[in-house]
């Protein structure tokens, strides 16, 4: 009598332990990361297209070229493991090398439009148009992963599955974040009233 006793308040423990909650959470995020990645290297796959187009501009300006191919062999260059979900550094680095990236993509495309031959190249048109159809498609991805996180992130965090995180070692892992946070925080000083004269 006993030993029913005890099999059956293990299985009722177990039950309410989250273990297989963590073992699906786990792959459910490591799905939306490599979905995040895919989208990554989309984008890092156009960029020499984009600047061989651009180059064609005789007169355009080299720093702004210089700088997206610096910022995309950078991004490129940091190796991308399944660890790299668990330590924030890491996962921390790859972000800010992806925001370099992007940020030199955006200034390519705002100092394109001082180039009127430029924009009225059909493959750079066309470059642009896939360009941003990516970008969605990296923000699509990011909020995939955002929210598998968190679904994981409460688990770990839940009682009684923090029991469990801690024995398994299932510890939260890093999110997305701003890296501009603060200056994004303070509203923008908006004045209607009419200019002096």
């Amino acid at each position: 009598m006993k030993r029913w006793f005890l099999i059956l308040a293990a299985a009722v423990s177990l039950s309410g332990c989250g273990y297989n909650d963590f073992q699906s959470l786990d792959e459910a995020s490591k799905s939306a990361w490599s979905e995040v990645l895919n989208q990554y290297q989309r984008r890092a796959d156009l960029v020499p297209n984009i600047v061989a187009t651009v180059k064609g501009e005789a007169s355009f300006e080299q720093d702004t070229l210089t700088k997206v191919i610096e910022a995309r062999a950078k991004a490129t260059s940091i190796q991308v493991t399944p660890e790299t979900l668990n330590n924030p550094e890491a996962f921390n680095k790859f972000q800010q090398a992806q925001g370099e990236l992007s940020s030199a993509l955006s200034r390519l495309m705002v100092v394109s439009e001082r180039y009127p031959e430029l924009k009225a190249n059909q493959a750079f048109r066309d470059l642009r148009v896939t360009l941003e159809g990516t970008e969605n498609r990296i923000t699509v991805a990011r909020n995939r992963y955002i929210e598998s996180v968190q679904e994981y992130n409460v688990l770990a965090r839940s009682f009684p599955t923090n029991i469990t995180a801690k024995i398994f070692s299932y510890a939260p892992k890093p999110n997305f974040s701003v890296q501009n946070e603060a200056q994004i925080s303070t509203p923008p000083t908006v004045d209607f009233s009419a200019p002096k004269k």
